[in-house]
């Protein structure tokens, strides 16, 4: 496909690197080099916090968090296998649970046993499954806005599943873009998503054939997190904006029966991605349960 822009994404990806003092990484994992960004080191006294992105997005989408969260926590945001600057390979599974092993396999490079995740969308499925993959298990897991999680507590969870999601998250043209930036919100057009619309759209068209590989394999076990969450698991906090159009508030209540300990926290008038709709109050959030669960 000819992308009629010129994609001015990677130079506004480095700006904003040296404007959040991360470094740029690289790692060879399951046969696929991880490109990650890094802001500190491991160290004992301080947590190490693991930030994973959703589908058709990008370590980047955590750089508001990045500019909020304490400058002396060890933090590690990476571009999964397949999305961002990271590999992408037509033979490879790109299940929650095959990105989970990756990552675990990973953070067992970093010398710590005091890390955190948190995961957005489908990243939040993939911290799903890697608390209850990873020894240790991690002190804390947030998920925002999660996928796989089902819509009420009697859904079968081996059960064929089926989205109509692909309409919005897999632009085929600039329209669609224009639709899913402005989708994933709130549901309203905002002045941030005509300009990621603008900056991120040339990337986005020359991945339909990977992001279409890599939704089809979501689908494929779209509630595998279900199978792992419950009262198992590491310290829960969930963050939710009631004006989601992609992952329905109703899931919510699913954690409430079976992970009553959870702790839920409702953002009003903030949709998918509260780390860059409320990037303040989400970060402070997230930063106070880190705080209580690293000890």
């Amino acid at each position: 496909m000819k992308v009629p822009a010129p994609n001015l994404w990677p130079l506004a990806r480095t700006s904003q690197r040296w404007m959040l003092q991360a470094k740029r990484k690289e790692v060879m994992i399951d046969g696929h080099r991880m490109v990650y960004l890094e802001r500190g080191t491991p160290a004992p006294d301080k947590p190490t916090v693991l930030l994973i992105h959703g589908f058709a997005a990008m370590k980047e989408n955590w750089a508001f968090w990045l500019q909020k969260l304490p400058r002396d926590w060890h933090i590690l945001a990476p571009d999964l296998p397949g999305l961002g600057e990271s590999d992408y390979r037509s033979d490879a599974s790109y299940r929650y649970e095959a990105q989970a092993l990756r990552l675990r396999d990973w953070l067992s490079s970093f010398p710590s046993d005091n890390i955190h995740i948190a995961g957005s969308s489908m990243g939040g499925a993939i911290a799903a499954i890697l608390a209850h993959r990873m020894e240790p298990a991690p002190r804390s897991v947030t998920l925002l806005n999660s996928a796989g999680i089902p819509e009420h507590a009697d859904v079968d969870i081996d059960a064929p599943f089926e989205s109509d999601r692909d309409d919005i998250l897999i632009p085929r043209d600039w329209s669609g873009v224009y639709r899913m930036f402005n989708s994933v919100g709130n549901g309203k057009p905002t002045a941030m998503g005509l300009a990621m619309t603008g900056l991120l759209g040339p990337d986005l068209l020359q991945r339909s054939d990977a992001l279409r590989h890599i939704f089809d394999d979501m689908l494929a076990d779209a509630l595998a997190p279900a199978r792992y969450l419950g009262t198992d698991t590491p310290p829960l906090q969930v963050q939710w904006g009631d004006r989601d159009v992609i992952t329905p508030t109703c899931c919510v209540d699913w954690f409430r029966t079976v992970t009553p300990d959870a702790e839920i926290h409702m953002f009003r008038g903030v949709g998918h991605l509260p780390m860059l709709e409320n990037p303040g109050r989400s970060a402070a959030t997230l930063a106070d349960f880190v705080h209580r669960h690293q000890h």
